[in-house]
């Protein structure tokens, strides 16, 4: 096992120190070696130019995964109707990088981000077979010392010292009665995700490599010295020790299994910023968090906003800026959240894809804004840029519930319930959020629906979709505790109030909405999340900057990821290395649009990065940045040539009366799916006193009483 953080660990030595060069030195070297082959085939070419992300690269860690030749793998057989629908991978054309994406731009129009909230990989999909999981690999099963932080310390109640290993969490256990107790594992406690609790427990050694061997002892607040705790942890703590590595599968999620079942999954796809939703909701348009503006302003980094949460780059959960306390004017009304937390962010100046696609139209868009002064000082000469490089205005549009009125509101009265404002990444933007023109891209999760049904999206385009707090169906979990049923009835799968069962449905609900349009035909879905919730997950991260106090800062933990369209791979598994960014990098390709990286005043607050600080990969990675993909490995060759038909509509969708049914598939998902979970026949771990909520749900389920 790797070696575990000491609190002392977390504070490397200054910047601009010695030590600190030597250590940045030691983290760049390992990038570049842990990277491998993917990161030198991904290497970007010349600004302007996209090298393919190529066959042959590899896609994991070394000293991680077993070597592997190809990007895209079919996973085990699992039903004759995917089966049906399968393409052998051998007989795909190869063909440039170049040549796919304008096979690509031929047939997608549409690209839709069904966008949801903290899980990890291999919470979801660590027994998923085909993929890089805990008990098996592309390459067939693995031994336990090839896992990252597989084996981990975790302390006792009395102050001994145990070990702790993954788990899948059971739908039952038998208490010391001999009562069936049910745990619904849907619901579960969400784990510390904070930029500093997610960096110790990634566990950098000297050579900054993420050994991943300090989940559970950070949950549990305890750190390891001389072979001692620090203290012993209460039972709630100890139980979120070993929540942290736990896991499910298609019985607990079978829809998002079904999705990666008959499209492509990727297993590679890693959040961008170490740290919480916020920052992770910024990187997936803007591809950092802000670390430009950092650099152009180092010495204001750390001004305006309000509370500890408002510097930049953001590594927080601050709330934005627009429609706060400190949004004095208030010209546009941005909602806030219902619960805010957090601080009050700065005002962010750096460019995003909503800068990018104004297209030809920037001067006119941007001469709208209220307050260009303090909006729109650090992207001049972007605005430049982009208004001379001859495309059009892409269209987008931000749906996120509770932002205007929804379904479930009363009759002419918005009540934003369920609004996450910190989980709205447009509303950071000042040249959005406080520009009229701009903000006609932001809605609500019900004008998605009605936009759909009523044909009223434009001829292309790029879509954001979000849930938040509560749901506007109505539905509500399984557990059958009144006061639960209260907590754990969110849609976008955030642990603490969401349902994953509630979350996927609402997933469901959305692939079908664009399957049932005329939109499906032109149409990529990417389901993807923001952050991991600091839950476990083995695949190592390329750490690639650092933050002020030395600490990891891009990339993190790795997420879920699926690819859905008519021209998938069917059953495909992508082993591309993929971030956020690589979302971004898709959708310049796909229109045409300078990357942000080639933006001339993100060049210039990264080339600050590298002169100032040694860091040279601070800002967007939709270019620039070895190593970062971009989906194109999910697309078939043939079926974008027209030489396999693609896949229909009715391929996607899962029939309402399926959706509207709990538990899903009546809980036997892996059985209708007929795929068999990797850890099939092994022993589950669970520990005796394991709890899925031991903050909602105090106690033991195992000890006698305990209340679900």
């Amino acid at each position: 096992m790797g070696k575990v953080l000491d609190a002392g660990e977390l504070q490397p030595h200054g910047r601009g120190s010695p030590m600190w060069s030597l250590k940045f030195l030691r983290w760049s070297l390992a990038l570049l070696v842990v990277g491998g082959m993917e990161m030198a085939a991904a290497q970007q070419s010349p600004v302007g130019q996209q090298k393919p992300v190529g066959s042959g690269q590899t896609s994991a860690p070394a000293r991680q995964t077993m070597a592997r030749t190809k990007v895209v793998t079919i996973a085990p057989v699992s039903s004759a109707l995917v089966k049906s629908q399968e393409i052998n991978q051998g007989v795909e054309p190869s063909i440039s990088h170049g040549d796919k994406m304008r096979l690509i731009q031929s047939r997608i129009k549409y690209v839709f981000v069904l966008f949801q909230e903290n899980r990890s990989f291999d919470f979801y999909f660590g027994t998923y077979p085909g993929a890089d999981g805990l008990y098996a690999g592309p390459d067939g099963p693995k031994d336990a010392a090839e896992v990252a932080g597989y084996t981990q310390t975790i302390v006792n109640t009395d102050g001994t010292l145990g070990t702790i290993v993954p788990f899948r969490i059971p739908e039952t256990v038998i208490n010391n009665r001999g009562e069936n107790v049910p745990l619904y594992p849907t619901d579960i406690a969400s784990e510390n995700h904070s930029h500093v609790a997610i960096a110790r427990k990634m566990a950098m050694d000297a050579n900054g490599v993420a050994q991943n061997s300090a989940y559970a002892l950070t949950e549990e607040g305890v750190t390891i010295g001389n072979g001692r705790p620090s203290k012993a942890p209460t039972l709630e703590r100890k139980q979120f020790g070993e929540l942290v590595m736990s896991h499910v599968d298609c019985d607990t999620a079978p829809f998002l299994w079904r999705y990666a079942d008959r499209f492509t999954l990727f297993d590679h796809f890693m959040d961008t910023i170490v740290g919480p939703s916020t920052p992770n909701a910024i990187a997936m348009i803007a591809g950092q968090g802000g670390e430009t503006q950092w650099m152009l302003h180092p010495k204001q980094a750390a001004q305006g906003g309000s509370g500890p949460g408002a510097t930049v780059p953001m590594v927080t959960d601050a709330q934005p800026y627009w429609g706060s306390m400190l949004d004095t004017a208030d010209r546009l009304h941005q909602p806030q959240a219902i619960h805010p937390f957090g601080g009050i962010s700065k005002n962010l100046t750096f460019a995003s894809l909503p800068l990018s696609f104004m297209g030809s139209s920037i001067k006119t868009t941007t001469a709208a804004d209220y307050d260009p002064a303090f909006d729109l000082p650090d992207v001049q000469e972007d605005i430049a840029k982009i208004a001379g490089h001859g495309v059009s205005a892409v269209n987008w549009g931000w749906y996120q519930q509770g932002y205007d009125h929804e379904q479930n509101d009363p009759q002419g009265k918005t009540t934003h319930d369920g609004y996450v404002a910190h989980h709205d990444a447009p509303q950071y933007f000042g040249y959005v959020a406080n520009n009229p023109v701009a903000t006609e891209h932001l809605h609500g999760l019900s004008d998605f629906f009605r936009d759909i049904q009523e044909r009223k999206l434009p001829a292309s385009g790029v879509f954001y979709i979000r849930g938040g707090y509560g749901n506007i169906e109505g539905w509500r979990p399984q557990d059958p505790d009144p006061k639960l049923a209260k907590v754990f009835f969110g849609n976008d799968d955030h642990p603490g109030y969401s349902d994953t069962q509630i979350s996927e449905g609402l997933l469901a609900q959305e692939v079908n909405a664009i399957a049932e349009s005329p939109y499906w035909s032109q149409s990529a879905i990417i389901i993807t999340y923001d952050e991991s919730d600091g839950e476990y997950d083995h695949v190592r991260p390329r750490v690639r900057s650092h933050d002020a106090a030395g600490l990891p800062l891009e990339q993190g933990p790795r997420i879920p990821a699926i690819l859905i369209s008519p021209y998938a791979v069917v059953h495909g598994v992508s082993h591309e290395p993929d971030e956020h960014s690589s979302v971004i990098k898709f959708v310049d390709e796909l229109f045409g649009l300078i990357p942000l990286a080639d933006l001339p005043d993100e060049v210039k607050g990264r080339e600050l990065g590298k002169e100032k600080l040694g860091q040279p990969y601070l800002g967007p990675a939709d270019d620039r940045v070895p190593g970062v993909g971009d989906m194109s490995s999910g697309f078939d060759v043939l079926r974008l040539e027209g030489k396999r038909p693609a896949l229909s509509a009715a391929y996607a969708e899962i029939p309402d009366s399926e959706i509207n049914s709990f538990p899903h598939d009546q809980g036997e998902g892996c059985h209708v799916l007929q795929i068999t979970p990797t850890d099939s026949g092994r022993p589950n771990p669970v520990p005796e006193d394991f709890n899925p909520r031991p903050d909602s749900s105090p106690g033991i389920p195992t000890a006698g009483g305990w209340t679900p």
